[in-house]
This record gives structure tokens, sequence and C-alpha cells, in this order.
């Protein structure tokens, strides 16, 4: 009798940045994360502060985002992601808006992607684009149920 394989999704918290520069450049890195959340690669997480603070920042005038490409951004996570609450920490931010995004991606375990890792602690587990990328293309090699 085969097995049943159930796929194991990376589970990430995109930081708003990610968001912002996947629109502004289509083929970046930025962009490529957010083909591999529509493709059921990753799996994002997001609380109700998150999404606020998505719909915030995108709506910025001077970032000139269509409101189309914001409900197509947003509806992306909402229908892919994992909402999830986490608690407050007490670790030292540089940066306290973004305590949001390094609490939750704590609480579920996963990968933060951020393009302001200057904004958080050091940690293995916080990685800009480019380095998340590589990650996820050694690990594919290894483990071929990710292609």
């Amino acid at each position: 009798m085969p097995k049943n394989k159930t796929k194991q999704l990376i589970k990430v918290v995109l930081d708003t940045n990610i968001l912002v520069s996947s629109l502004m450049c289509t083929k970046g890195n930025p962009s490529k994360i957010l083909t591999l959340v529509r493709m059921n690669k990753l799996q994002p997480y997001y609380n109700a502060e998150i999404m606020n603070e998505y719909n915030r920042v995108l709506h910025y005038p001077r970032l000139r985002i269509m409101p189309q490409e914001i409900s197509v951004i947003v509806n992306l996570i909402l229908r892919k992601g994992i909402t999830m609450e986490a608690e407050k920490s007490i670790v030292k931010m540089p940066d306290e808006t973004d305590r949001i995004f390094y609490d939750l991606h704590k609480a579920a375990g996963a990968i933060l992607i951020t393009g302001n890792a200057k904004h958080y602690p050091t940690e293995n587990s916080i990685m800009n684009p480019a380095d998340f990328m590589k990650y996820y293309n050694d690990i594919s090699v290894k483990n071929p149920d990710l292609n």
C-alpha cells in the first residue's frame, strides 16, 4: 500500500518590504518568493496586525501601487496563508514596528524574509530575499518533493 505523502511547505513570514519590492521589480527575488507562494511551495503566516501593516504601506501614495495590484497581493496572502497570533516578545528591536513580524516568525517556527535584516536580531531564521532563494534552491535539490 503506498504511503500517503503530505507535502511539507516551508513556513515563512514576509516583511512588508518583500511585498512592495515584488510589485516594484517583477524579476527580482521578492517576486520569485511570491511566485513560490502562488505555486504552493511556501506557507505564509500572518495575523491581523501584519495585514493592517501590509494595507497601510501598500497604500502609500508615493509608491503609486494600483489598488488592483494591492488587492491581488493581499488576497494571495489571505488565500494561501495561515493566520496565527503571537505573544509580544521582550527582544530589543531597532524598529518597534517590525516586532509583529519577528514575534510571528518565532511563534510559527517560520523563516522571516526581509529586505531590512538590520532591523532584526541576527538569527539564522531571518533572511534577505537573495539568501532565502539560495536556501530554497539548495534544499530543493536535496528534497525533490519541494519542486
